[in-house]
């Protein structure tokens, strides 16, 4: 050995034997099991003392590099390359837990993952049963397309004009008059919520919701340090409004027509009273109206959006709980520098919405295809939803209480006792049966789920809902 430590480097002795003793471990010049040469002749040839020499041989051993009995040679350990790659591998993880994004909880993470296993039944689905897309419709319709090398390119940052147009015309049976200018298309609704919190809120605001919100359930607002704070119908006042905010930022999050996960609506009167209660306490407000057009046997009441005079909401749409989720193409109505805000950030996250996707929905639009199919699919949600009621009528009328939806997809079905936790949900998961429980919806809850009717087959309902029942039965008998 023809290496010595370098005396003049401000590196220790000890610690540059153990890098040149891991190198030649690295380079394969020591071989695992090699058996090094005696402490004393080590020390030697080094140019060190001994106790020098043991300190960077202990160093070694703790790293799992070296290995030696007592009273014996020492070698190299057997475990020494897997020790070694360990160390050069990039630690993901203390990465991934100091981003600025959070985890979703288990439970989330959970039910996306099985939502991908064709063998569940999903009770909980918020997304249609793919026979109930208009697949074939939306192929014949890219024949009649305009799909030039301009068309088919990047749109302006708010979106393809022919489409906001489409949408400005759209929109006025809810009451909404509006001007493309106003309009920035979006790949859905939680992309609009997404640009909202990056783009119109500071860090510290706080978003006023329901208390079991849709928003609990993701963390687009809490990942940039904003607080959900969550209030029951009778708590929206003003003066508790003005406590909530101590002159921070607030913007108040409602989706006022089918409710998710709850299913309620607002009446006119109750969406005119919280818009006058918000512009008097000049809080902004998010209505996100994606199930308006699936009420089952009235129109809906205009949209909060059509009592707007000062700019206050901030209105979303979208196409991906009626047409389909794979285009990703909803849209939010807003004034102008907001609009202008929200389009340049967009830009920077992903240059824009598919414009494929873009003409397919301003040709469902334009042609009244969207609001025949919309027709259609509501006759077969009322159907499935009857079913769900009655299923549920056979087995939980003594154990819990819901209401006959009127509308989209979900049925929110409270138990007389707290059942619903996070044991029943992996027991259910175990049986192959996929629901969406209470407490992503709201904290520490116990006593709710949310059953959708929107995507399993009749087959599927009849078994899940069994299942469900057989599970809740074991339990209290445990």
């Amino acid at each position: 050995m023809n290496w010595q430590p370098n005396r003049s480097l401000p590196l220790s002795l000890s610690k540059q034997i153990v890098q040149w003793m891991t190198e030649q471990i690295e380079s394969g010049e020591w071989p695992i099991g090699t058996k090094l040469p005696p402490q004393r002749k080590l020390a030697l040839s080094f140019g060190v003392n001994r106790s020098t020499l043991q300190e960077a041989i202990d160093e070694l051993k703790a790293n799992g590099l070296l290995s030696s009995k007592t009273g014996s040679a020492t070698y190299v350990s057997n475990d020494s390359w897997n020790v070694l790659v360990k160390q050069k591998q990039t630690n993901w993880q203390q990465y991934i837990e100091a981003s600025i994004h959070k985890s979703n909880f288990q439970t989330i993470q959970l039910i996306n993952e099985f939502e991908q296993d064709d063998s569940v039944i999903r009770l909980g689905t918020g997304e249609l049963n793919p026979l109930l897309l208009p697949s074939a419709a939306i192929h014949a319709s890219l024949s009649g397309l305009d799909l030039d090398g301009k068309t088919i390119g990047y749109s302006s940052p708010q979106g393809s004009l022919s489409l906001r147009q489409a949408i400005c015309s759209y929109v006025q049976k809810r009451g909404i008059v509006t001007s493309p200018e106003n309009i920035c298309i979006v790949s859905g609704a939680l992309q609009a919520l997404q640009l909202i919190s990056v783009g119109l809120l500071e860090t510290g605001s706080f978003v006023l919701q329901d208390r079991f919100s849709y928003l609990n359930s993701i963390h687009t607002f809490q990942s940039f340090g904003m607080h959900l704070y969550g209030l029951s119908e009778h708590q929206y006042t003003l003066d508790m409004i003005q406590r909530i905010r101590r002159n921070r930022q607030a913007i108040l999050y409602t989706i006022p027509t089918l409710h998710n996960p709850t299913g309620n609506c607002m009446t006119i009167q109750q969406k005119k009273e919280l818009y006058a209660l918000c512009e008097s306490a000049q809080l902004p407000i998010i209505e996100d109206d994606v199930y308006c057009e699936l009420l089952f046997d009235e129109e809906p009441t205009p949209a909060m959006k059509a009592f707007d005079q000062t700019g206050g909401v901030l209105y979303i749409g979208s196409v991906s709980k009626t047409l389909s989720p794979g285009l990703r193409i909803g849209w939010v109505i807003a004034s102008t520098p907001v609009i202008q805000r929200l389009a340049d950030i967009k830009m920077q996250m992903d240059y824009g919405s598919s414009a494929i996707s873009q003409q397919i929905v301003e040709h469902w639009l334009r042609t009244g295809l969207y609001e025949r199919h919309i027709e259609q699919l509501k006759i077969e949600l009322q159907r499935r939803a009857e079913l769900m009621d009655s299923l549920l009528q056979q087995h939980f009328q003594a154990i819990a209480s819901w209401e006959k939806p009127k509308g989209g997809f979900y049925i929110w079905i409270k138990f007389h006792e707290p059942i619903v936790t996070t044991d029943l949900f992996m027991q259910l998961l175990k049986n192959k049966v996929l629901i969406n429980p209470g407490y992503i919806y709201a904290a520490n809850d116990a006593h709710h789920i949310r059953l959708s009717f929107a995507y399993g087959s009749d087959a599927e309902l009849e078994q899940g809902i069994e299942i469900l029942y057989q599970q809740i039965q074991t339990n209290k008998h445990r």
